[in-house]
């Protein structure tokens, strides 16, 4: 990674890194690719939380402009959230000791795990239950419409299914202020429940009425950056029937959620 200042941007120069497969591929539903006067370059607007960002990728493959972003916000805060400190080259030539993640990471080598914050992850996820992109974006689309932003655990306290309907998020409200009641009484904490052993983690957010293992493990990989996290769907289902009955390689171990990644985007757009 390497980056310079000029007047109100960043200029990140940064390999393994493209921006719609990583704002694009399902990990984060905050994020929207926006019009430019030119086809040729690629331009994101979203928020981590209530900071808000414009990214775009030229024409010069690893070049990316944040724009007006204060040299400050990039180091404390973006360097963080883009896991601008992780070598995914190095772990794409590590996962590519398999023959089917060579395939995976070289058709999308561009995916990088971004660091959420836990509680969006959380809430983001519970929402996504059973529901598709569109949909999801537009329910916290109404969330932060309504709060001002991304609300705080606090600012939901004493929300009813009921009281939130104007989300239109169905089922999933009682889910939400379930959630909220256990963290605001403190019989779950987020920070703690990020250093348990996997399976712990899993058992206590699973504690949270709705939240299911798939739920828990996208909280643990996408908003505490468990790389040992594996979230299963039905496209997972059949990576692992199809490509590996027996269990994941080797070579993924302790990241096998990053490996997922590559592994999910690659069944659901397979080249022919």
């Amino acid at each position: 990674m390497d980056f310079t200042v000029s007047g109100n941007d960043i200029i990140l120069r940064q390999p393994d890194f493209a921006l719609s497969e990583t704002l694009d591929c399902g990990q984060a539903f905050r994020w929207k690719k926006v019009s430019d006067d030119s086809d040729r370059c690629e331009v994101y607007e979203g928020y981590f939380l209530n900071s808000f960002l414009r990214i775009s990728e030229g024409e010069e493959k690893g070049v990316f402009i944040l724009h007006n972003t204060q040299e400050k916000d990039f180091l404390d805060k973006w360097y963080n959230y883009l896991d601008l400190s992780t070598d995914y080259g190095e772990l794409k030539r590590r996962f590519s000791e398999d023959e089917m993640l060579a395939r995976a990471c070289s058709y999308a080598g561009g995916i990088r795990i971004l660091r959420q914050d836990s509680w969006e992850a959380l809430s983001s996820f519970i929402i996504s239950q059973n529901n598709n992109i569109p949909r999801i974006k537009g329910i916290i689309g109404r969330l932060t419409e309504h709060y001002g932003g991304y609300p705080e655990v606090s600012q939901l306290a004493g929300e009813t299914a009921e009281s939130l309907a104007f989300l239109r998020s169905g089922f999933r409200a009682k889910y939400l202020t379930d959630a909220v009641e256990r963290l605001l009484s403190g019989e779950l904490d987020l920070a703690s429940i990020a250093r348990l052993p996997l399976q712990d983690a899993l058992k206590e957010l699973m504690k949270i009425r709705g939240v299911g293992p798939k739920v828990a493990m996208c909280t643990l990989l996408f908003g505490m950056h468990r790389t040992d996290a594996f979230p299963v769907d039905v496209w997972m289902k059949r990576v692992l029937e199809r490509w590996y009955p027996n269990g994941l390689p080797d070579c993924v171990k302790g990241c096998e959620g990053i490996a997922q990644q590559y592994l999910f985007h690659y069944i659901r757009n397979e080249p022919v």
